[in-house]
């Protein structure tokens, strides 16, 4: 029997308040797991942004990955280290980069998802290039905004086919606010996607590995509110149906850590926005959510490491596409593909492996949301983004929250 250290690597942007509370608890565990014989201790690192040799060996097994967005020195480490040492990353960094809203709109309408009616415009405006005249001379067709509104029908959203954190989108009510909004959209490529109108649930589904979490959302609220604090609000059915579409989505583009909207119509889900590389990590917008978050994070993270996940290098979208092609209903659609996504996540497994090995995890972290250490982590994170007489005010609203889930943790 072997003594192994297994690396997890926190690659790290403006995030301050989850990553304090993800090292201190995993600290705190003092993990001694046994797995083929082997006994594994877990060490976690923040990783710098620094020169690195496309030959040097890679020390982590797992890294939890926040910036291939918008730092390409890490990106481009990252994806030397998946083809060169194996290893593995939430996300995929080739699935975020090129699996954006609108290739994500795209695979889930083949597949069946009622998506809502949604088209790509041309952008407004173009950034000038040598050949860009020529090009737009010869091919770019001249197309009547309005026909394309009314044919969608109003209210109707227009939002980039890409990007997020609702960046650039606009309810278009009517042919004027079309026409203004687009006018105003610059070099941005667009989509104008129908309105899920009327509708009587709006949630969030947060997907982290085979775990999920329901999320009552009003996106109208505040930041700091946006996330309610509702629990058992859904039936059995919907959280079935939310959680398989969660997994399936995420399974499909191989993404560990995503999040989906989807908003209920007819006692029908629609998803709308389900393309999100870099979901809500921080307390200021999680808050009662927030230690589910860190928890899950833990679980998968160490599953990962200790069983020496393997990064799926190559998504085998054929089998859903066979599913798809089937002549059924959509439910007994999402039904086969959810079992192929159950699957892909190593539920059982996973399961078994939480239960053996991290059974204490939920009576550790109920202890450890109380203490100082989470309370400075709020502030901390509070004061990077509140200005100076609200810095009192939103750490004892977010930490209050948290003591409100933990009293509701107890009780149960």
């Amino acid at each position: 029997m072997a003594n192994v250290t297994r690396h997890i690597g926190l690659s790290l942007g403006a995030d301050i308040c989850w990553p304090i509370c993800y090292e201190a608890l995993l600290k705190k565990l003092d993990l001694s797991i046994s797995v083929d014989g082997n006994t594994q201790r877990f060490e976690v690192e923040r990783m710098g942004i620094e020169p690195f040799d496309l030959r040097q060996p890679v020390k982590y097994d797992v890294v939890i990955d926040r910036l291939t967005h918008w730092y390409h020195t890490s990106r481009e480490w990252i994806k030397k280290a998946i083809l060169t040492d194996d290893l593995y990353v939430f996300n995929n960094p080739w699935s975020l980069q090129s699996m954006e809203k609108h290739t994500t709109y795209c695979a889930m309408m083949r597949l069946g998802f009622p998506i809502p009616e949604t088209w790509m415009v041309p952008p407004k405006n173009y950034i000038e290039s040598p050949d860009l005249q020529p090009t737009l001379r010869n091919y770019a067709k001249l197309f009547n905004l309005a026909e394309i509104g009314d044919r969608i029908g109003y209210p109707l959203f227009m939002k980039p086919y890409d990007g997020g954190a609702w960046v650039g989108v606009t309810a278009i009510h009517d042919r004027e606010s079309l026409h203004a909004a687009y006018n105003q959209s610059g070099t941005r490529v667009m989509h104008l996607q129908e309105a899920v109108d009327p509708h009587d649930m709006f949630v969030r589904c947060v997907g982290l590995g085979p775990q999920w979490r329901f999320v009552n959302y009003d996106p109208a609220a505040p930041l700091h509110d946006r996330y309610q604090m509702d629990s058992d609000f859904l039936s059995d059915y919907d959280e079935a149906t939310l959680s398989k579409m969660t997994m399936v989505i995420n399974a499909f583009f191989g993404w560990d850590f995503n999040s989906c909207e989807a908003l209920r119509s007819n006692s029908v889900w629609r998803p709308i926005d389900f393309a999100n590389g870099c979901p809500d990590s921080q307390v200021t917008s999680l808050h009662y959510h927030f230690p589910w978050l860190i928890k899950a994070n833990l679980r998968w993270s160490i599953f990962c490491a200790a069983t020496d996940r393997s990064m799926h290098a190559n998504l085998n979208w054929g089998q859903y596409f066979k599913i798809a092609a089937k002549d059924i209903s959509f439910d007994e659609k999402l039904e086969a593909y959810a079992k192929i996504a159950f699957d892909y996540f190593d539920y059982d497994r996973f399961s078994e492996f939480c239960e053996r090995h991290l059974a204490h995890l939920d009576e550790v972290a109920l202890e450890f949301f109380g203490s100082d250490v989470v309370k400075d982590a709020i502030r901390q994170k509070v004061e990077a983004l509140y200005p100076p007489h609200e810095i009192e005010e939103f750490t004892e609203l977010f930490w209050t929250r948290i003591q409100t889930w933990r009293e509701q943790q107890d009780a149960a």
